[in-house]
């Protein structure tokens, strides 16, 4: 499948200017965050309806449009992040600079695509701008919009991770929609003020032991290479196998899981287990929650950087492998109990004492994150919500295979039955992974 690339556009702020001087905006540690010195990619699908407001019906022009005046609320997007002597990131923002978006085509239909909903297909990567290292710091969002033969569309996004979370992209996405039906200003002000609202105490301290899940090591990369090509798998999950495990958990342990900590669990031993990890090293289960809530007192409405903190569980291989299944989703359980104030707190405390001597979650990190509830569908230029979102991101919390628990396409209509799961694995892995995923189908969870 070919796409093609037509133009690229540099989409500038709307005047009046947002600011008259040139300027350097902190970031705040949680947007240092070593783990998070990456880009995000991934991509919406939208189908073609005849619901524009406006009479302009061309994607490319009502997303360019809409962006350019979003863009005078946030237009540190249209920055550039550079590192300082410390090692740490800062966004320079200069007049004259624009955020890039691609037009793009691609002579098939959706449908023909299936909407897009296979994760597998790695033709998929060209509907997301992937730039290098550098010049994703150069450009910290580029955007590409896709036409499809019938008319439908896709956005595909990469941005700088030091920007924002999902949630935070969301925010800025909602609000481009809104101006692109029609809306005369913003429903949700940004708010930047990032370095004092999320900064080190005075003086700092870490008052809860960050440093069990953490490691200092100035010459290590979370997301350098490891020398075996990494490939997406994607299987299928139905309500009626995630109940009965679930109710395997319940009967074994007498406690009751969630679906992250039953499916999580079994996911993150399948891939220890196949990836042939050495019995004593440590490994962690890795996911973000969110703390604009959290926190005492909790972040603006309209905060809009990193507002997710890392927590891990973690054990070595051999336990992991050989422990019953329920005592791994009890491990998971229990690391939600560290989501407190004083966790955050100890965790900006912890970056701003010991950044410069490399702070990472150290190798072995499987990262997790669940994609069903985010409220993507809430993004509509004005020809309905997304179909389809797919993230393709390959680097997570410090993790070169990350999981995704993903909804199906709403493109056909009605009820599909569980949800999809991505995961990103090492070819090596692969077959075992897929015999454990099989004895999951099979119900057979003594086995696994």
């Amino acid at each position: 499948m070919e796409v093609k690339i037509l133009e690229t556009t540099v989409v500038l702020p709307s005047p009046p200017s947002p600011f008259h001087v040139d300027h350097h905006l902190p970031l705040s540690h949680l947007d240092n965050d070593r783990n998070l010195h990456v880009t995000f990619r991934y991509l919406r699908a939208y189908v073609a309806t005849n619901d524009h407001p406006t009479t302009t019906t061309d994607p490319f022009h009502v997303i360019t449009a809409a962006l350019s005046a979003a863009l005078r609320h946030y237009y540190p997007f249209a920055g550039t992040l550079r590192r300082r002597e410390d090692n740490r990131l800062e966004l320079h923002c200069q007049a004259g600079k624009g955020v890039p978006v691609i037009r793009a085509s691609v002579d098939c239909t959706l449908e023909s695509v299936n909407y897009l909903d296979d994760p597998a297909e790695t033709w998929i990567e060209n509907l997301v701008p992937d730039p290098d290292p550098e010049k994703g710091l150069a450009n910290p969002m580029v955007l590409q919009v896709t036409g499809f033969a019938c008319g439908g569309y896709c956005l595909g996004a990469m941005v700088h991770h030091a920007m924002c979370d999902g949630l935070g992209a969301t925010q800025f996405f909602n609000g481009v929609a809104e101006l692109a039906r029609g809306a005369s200003r913003l429903s949700v002000e940004p708010v930047w003020d990032r370095a004092r609202l999320l900064g080190p105490r005075e003086p700092p301290r870490v008052e809860f032991p960050v440093h069990e899940f953490l490691r200092l090591d100035e010459g290590f990369s979370p997301y350098s290479a490891s020398g075996e090509p990494v490939v997406r798998e994607c299987f299928h999950v139905k309500e009626e196998w995630l109940d009965r495990l679930k109710g395997f958990l319940r009967e074994r342990s007498g406690s009751s899981f969630t679906t992250f900590e039953a499916l999580g669990s079994f996911i993150w031993r399948a891939r220890v287990k196949a990836s042939g990890t050495p019995g004593d090293e440590q490994v962690k289960f890795a996911y973000a929650t969110n703390i604009r809530k959290l926190l005492n007192p909790p972040l603006p409405s309209g905060y809009w950087g990193n507002g997710c903190v890392a927590m891990y569980a973690q054990t070595t291989a051999k336990d992991l492998v050989h422990q019953p299944i329920w005592s791994t989703a009890e491990l998971i359980k229990k690391s939600k109990r560290n989501s407190t104030d004083q966790y955050v707190c100890s965790f900006i405390d912890f970056q701003e004492l010991h950044f410069a001597e490399g702070i990472t979650a150290g190798k072995g990190v499987s990262g997790f994150t669940d994609w069903r509830h985010l409220g993507h569908s809430t993004v509509d230029f004005g020809w309905g919500g997304p179909v389809t979102v797919l993230p393709l991101s390959r680097h997570l919390l410090g993790s070169v295979e990350p999981c995704f628990f993903l909804p199906y396409s709403s493109a056909k209509g009605g009820s599909k039955d569980g949800f999809k799961v991505l995961v990103y694995l090492r070819e090596s892995a692969v077959e075992g992974f897929r015999e454990d995923v099989a004895k999951f189908s099979r119900q057979e969870f003594d086995l696994v």
